[in-house]
């Protein structure tokens, strides 16, 4: 393998982790990508590709695939408490996106379209994680959970909104970790609703149900997201606990809630988080940065972590080729995303983030607005989602 450029350790192998990957490989690092899990994640909710993103799949030679994968979702029906249709929009119009040119693909379609791309030429490591990091003038000492001791050049977190390798670095997440005040579960469960191609969404206030259902499968998404004033971290690490309250929570509600309720029982692939952000004052230190939604998460309500976990690895590895300085190429990749970066966190009071109101007045307020939008699909998208150009 050309170790020309020298070697670089990626934490995370979702979506930021092989994207950095594939484009240091491309300019000549060795690359190693750790992760815990035992293979690629398989599965996960429905994710987009919009803006800025699109040039950079389109780059890496994979949007003809992602556009084969694309599940191209028709309308989103809101309703009410009690299952009443209140309106039906076209989903662009929420979101803000651009029928024809965004791509809309399962989660774990995606991961799987990037293993492909850089399984070849880039070492994945399996089952394993970061257990420590030790830096020094020549490189970075890496002690994995496995017993396993390596050193690399540089060292780059995209291991998520919960990064170990932020923590090892910047400390605790609670400082860095700013709270939009709900959390959610995520599962998959059986299409019994004769659903196609549509999302569904119910609301009361302080809570929601959704089910998305993607083309040619027998499954639907299904997603339960409820506010809460504090953060329930304690239940991070426990899924039981995790469905006893959310089946708490969703207690005497109509609709189709029961019966997700009990696929949410079920199912055994849960994704329970709070829906957050991270902010932190800088982006790297020494010899470790950081990618994706380890440095700059901003939540589902944005609709933009995909996005930005592949424009950020394009930006992070152009850095680190054209900066012979490990300090030069990180601080220059910080300054020129970031605005980015923050420009998009800012989206979290737009469009979605207005899906869950908290109040009878809020709810009553989006559906008005809601209303306004029709079914017809918008003609450009936001301007956040395109505000950086890629330089070559």
């Amino acid at each position: 393998m050309n170790t020309a450029k020298g070697t670089v350790l990626v934490s995370g192998a979702s979506i930021a982790g092989p994207a950095v990957a594939f484009w240091l490989r491309r300019h000549g690092f060795a690359v190693t990508v750790v992760e815990k899990a035992h293979g690629p994640r398989g599965g996960g909710y429905p994710i987009d590709v919009r803006g800025t993103a699109l040039e950079v799949v389109r780059r890496m030679g994979i949007l003809p695939r992602l556009r084969e994968a694309h599940i191209e979702t028709r309308s989103l029906t809101f309703l009410d408490a009690e299952g009443r249709e209140v309106t039906s929009v076209h989903p662009q119009a929420v979101v803000g996106g651009v029928e024809g040119s965004d791509v809309e693909v399962r989660r774990g379609d995606l991961a799987e379209i990037l293993y492909g791309a850089t399984r070849d030429d880039v070492e994945y490591v399996f089952g394993d994680s970061i257990e420590t990091l030790a830096e020094h003038e020549n490189g970075v000492d890496v002690t994995f959970r496995g017993g396993t001791r390596r050193g690399f050049d540089l060292v780059v977190g995209a291991d998520g909104l919960h990064s170990r390798t932020r923590e090892l670095i910047f400390g605790s997440e609670h400082k860095f970790h700013r709270y939009l005040g709900y959390c959610f579960a995520g599962f998959t469960m059986p299409n019994e609703f004769g659903l196609s191609r549509e999302g569904v969404v119910w609301n009361t206030p302080g809570r929601g149900a959704a089910l998305y259902a993607v083309k040619g499968s027998d499954k639907v998404h299904g997603f339960l997201v409820a506010a809460r004033p504090e953060p329930p971290r304690e239940l991070l690490r426990d899924p039981e606990a995790q469905r006893d309250l959310v089946a708490s929570t969703f207690a005497g509600d109509g609709w189709e809630i029961p019966v997700m309720i009990a696929a949410l029982r079920e199912a055994d692939d849960l994704f329970f988080d709070t829906v957050s952000q991270i902010h932190l004052p800088r982006w790297s230190q020494g010899r470790i940065g950081l990618v994706g939604d380890a440095a700059y998460a901003p939540s589902f309500l944005t609709g933009q972590g995909t996005s930005l976990a592949l424009v950020g690895a394009y930006m992070l590895a152009r850095s680190l080729s054209v900066h012979r300085d490990h300090a030069d190429a990180f601080a220059a990749y910080e300054g020129e995303t970031r605005p980015f970066a923050e420009l998009n966190q800012a989206q979290v009071g737009v469009g979605d983030a207005a899906l869950f109101p908290v109040t009878a007045e809020a709810l009553a307020q989006r559906t008005k607005q809601l209303r306004g939008l029709g079914t017809a699909a918008p003609e450009t998208g936001r301007p956040a989602h395109t505000a950086l150009v890629l330089p070559s």
